[in-house]
């Protein structure tokens, strides 16, 4: 069971703007030019079925699958719980009415974006619930499903984690790759305050490189792989600073880890499990056919 506080409900949480398109692409590679299965029942047939989760889970995905049947026709959906909420194995998330070729185009694709994003509402969850009390926050990062990244973005908000850079394009992260091609942090920072109205975060794997991000007057630090003893020194470097930065630790992050990481005084920890390692939920949809 996911244990701890409920995640914030996603009443709060705007859906993606691509949303749309997203559900129009994962209908279109299902569907392509038509259900040849479901043309085989008659158009005028009728069908009710009850979506349930086997496995304790939060909920996440809601807006997915009513978009899912929207871009379909449409079919009365009644939802037995909201997004963001916890429900328990065997329990019924939704049921839905409508036309049987409907609800049978629909089941795949509805329940892929339902179990995925319960999923990695899940994972995050999971990490998040660890953090209570510390004042760190959970990240997660660009590792997500080829053409879903938003998709899982909303649901780590909806699991009560937070969201780093959306993609290259809104954020700037300073890697050892860019620092060697600059020919130095200070060079690569530099060249990124000129160029950008963005956070400047830079990636450090030494104590070293840390006082040349806070002398580069960078805006973030992430502290890749450090022990804990130089995360605390890091921590405490950074303190002392004219200019502290905001700190992030990476890599090697557990459930098992994570709070004492927490509590070297980072504010920020990023984890790419959390949509990368994801492990959908198992839902079951059950038909009945009739009037």
């Amino acid at each position: 069971m996911h244990g701890g506080p409920l995640p914030r409900t996603a009443v709060l949480i705007e859906a993606p703007a691509d949303l749309q398109r997203q559900v129009a692409a994962a209908l279109a590679e299902d569907v392509g030019g038509g259900d040849l299965t479901a043309a085989l029942i008659p158009a005028d047939r009728a069908g009710r079925a009850t979506v349930i989760t086997r496995e304790p889970t939060i909920v996440c995905g809601v807006p997915y699958v009513e978009e899912t049947f929207r871009q379909l026709g449409g079919a009365r959906l009644s939802w037995d719980v909201s997004e963001g909420s916890a429900a328990a194995a065997d329990q019924v998330l939704f049921r839905v009415q409508g036309s049987a070729r409907t609800l049978l185009t629909a089941e795949r694709t509805a329940l892929n974006f339902l179990q995925l994003l319960s999923g990695t509402a899940n994972a995050a969850h999971d990490f998040a619930v660890l953090l209570e009390g510390t004042g760190c926050r959970l990240l997660d990062t660009r590792k997500t499903l080829p053409g879903l990244r938003t998709a899982q973005k909303y649901a780590v908000r909806v699991g009560g984690g937070h969201n780093h850079r959306m993609g290259l394009y809104d954020g700037i992260l300073i890697k050892e790759n860019h620092i060697m091609a600059a020919g130095s942090i200070a060079a690569a920072v530099s060249a990124a305050k000129r160029n950008a109205g963005v956070p400047v975060e830079v990636e450090v794997e030494t104590l070293e490189q840390l006082r040349e991000a806070i002398d580069a007057a960078a805006d973030i630090a992430m502290l890749d792989n450090f022990s804990l003893d130089d995360m605390r020194e890091g921590v405490a470097v950074n303190a002392a600073a004219k200019r502290p930065l905001k700190l992030e630790a990476s890599g090697g992050v557990s459930k098992e880890s994570i709070r004492a990481i927490a509590q070297t005084g980072v504010d920020f920890i990023s984890v790419g499990g959390i949509t990368k390692h994801v492990r959908a939920v198992d839902l079951s949809m059950r038909f009945e056919w009739g009037d």
